[in-house]
Parts: C-alpha cells; structure tokens; sequence
C-alpha cells in the first residue's frame, strides 16, 4: 500500500518534468528518483525512462498548447484518442529499456494513476491488466 501511494505522489506531480525553475528541478529529481527506486532502474534506464517521460509530457503540452492557441477544444474522445496514441508510444520506447518485470511494475503503477483519476498526469501508460487486488 505504501508503494501504491509513494507512486500516486510520484507520478502525479510528473508534470513538472517541463518546468525549469530550480523547485521545479529539484521536484523532478526527487520524483525520478522514487521511480528508479520503485522499479530498480540502473542509472542509464533512469536517464532514458527520464528523457522518455520527459518527451511524452512535451508532446501533451505542445498538443494542448496547440489546441488553445487554435481557439478550438477537442471532444473528449479526440482527447482520449490523443492521450492513448501517446502513452502507447511512451510504452514502445520504454519497452526495449526496461525488463518485462520493471515494465509490469510501470505498468501497475500507470494502471494505479488511472484509476485515481490522474489520466494524463503521469506520463504513463495504462495497461491491459488490472493491478492486483489488494487484501
């Protein structure tokens, strides 16, 4: 449970991946580090899940900032549609730099923020699965 929670604050404050303030920084670094440390990454898949994060809240951003600048607002579904296409490529980009046992566990996690209705916050994808009931 503890790690389930841990992984909550962790992942809903990703955001501030895109932030360049020196808090803003240090938040990062902190929130980098209870991921490498929630999923045992290794200091190069922490810098490559890092700039992988990194670029999927970019895009979500640059997709929303275009939205905005356009005068438009997208339907929820096209927004959904959006949300998914991106996760999935985040998910194709880190499956080659994380075991299947880490990507599970990121996956479980990506899963727990779904469900707390951080959809679009953590820089994650859903997966197929449901994380495992807890007892």
């Amino acid at each position: 449970m503890k790690a389930t929670a841990l992984a909550l604050a962790l992942l809903c404050a990703s955001p501030v991946f895109a932030q360049t303030s020196p808090q803003a920084s240090s938040r990062e670094a902190t929130h980098m580090d209870n991921l490498a440390t929630l999923l045992d990454l290794t200091d190069a898949q922490k810098a490559q899940v890092q700039s992988i994060l990194q670029e999927e809240h970019a895009k979500m951003k640059a997709a929303f900032e275009q939205d905005k600048a356009s005068g438009t607002k997208p339907d929820w579904q096209q927004m959904k549609t959006l949300h998914q296409q991106i996760q999935q490529e985040t998910v194709t980009k880190l499956t080659p730099v994380l075991s299947a046992t880490q990507m599970k566990k990121f996956q479980i996690i990506a899963q727990a923020m779904h469900h707390h209705g951080h959809f679009g916050h953590g820089g994650a994808a859903p997966s197929a699965t449901p994380p495992p009931a807890q007892n």
